[in-house]
């Protein structure tokens, strides 16, 4: 019984201290499934505090499931090259947990990203379990295309509308 009281006590302390974004000097990584058409890979991003409410980062995704067609020779194949399939990322954050005033373990981080295949924005939310592990969704949306002319199926990977989740650590 003792045991278990400590345990709980121990959680409750860790879910006190717990923090969305702490401002200047804040530094947060995070993994997860990129989920788009036509595909399903893994993202990763590094964001760094700037201020109270301002962070800056990078972020990368591969896609790992890619459909399949036929070439010439009859064979399944990728449709996508390494090219069509990664994406990098430079990213600006709004970071709005403590202007909306939620939870101190949420935070809302609207933005803007230049990436190596478009112009566009994101929007993403976190909640902090504890001090150091959270969980994370963001939704990407492309502005503009660097690619003006008519995508083809592979071009339009990374130029669509994606959608992140996972989890978030505290460095």
């Amino acid at each position: 019984m003792k045991t278990l009281f400590t345990f709980i006590a121990f959680l409750s302390l860790q879910f006190a201290v717990a923090q969305a974004y702490h401002g200047a000097g804040d530094i947060k990584f995070q993994i997860g499934a990129n989920l788009q058409n036509n595909g399903t890979g893994i993202m990763s991003s590094l964001d760094f505090g700037l201020g109270e409410n301002i962070s800056v980062g990078f972020a990368s995704s591969y896609l790992l499931g890619i459909d399949k067609v036929k070439n010439s020779e009859g064979k399944d194949v990728p449709f996508a090259d390494f090219k069509d399939r990664f994406d990098l990322k430079a990213r600006f954050n709004a970071n709005l947990g403590n202007v909306i005033n939620i939870d101190d373990n949420f935070d809302v981080y609207p933005g803007l990203y230049v990436s190596l295949k478009n112009f566009g924005g994101h929007l993403g939310a976190r909640y902090f379990f504890s001090q150091g592990f959270g969980i994370f969704t963001e939704v990407n949306v492309p502005i503009s295309k660097y690619n003006t002319d008519t995508l083809t199926k592979a071009e339009e990977l990374h130029n669509q509308v994606t959608a992140n989740i996972g989890v978030s650590f505290c460095i």
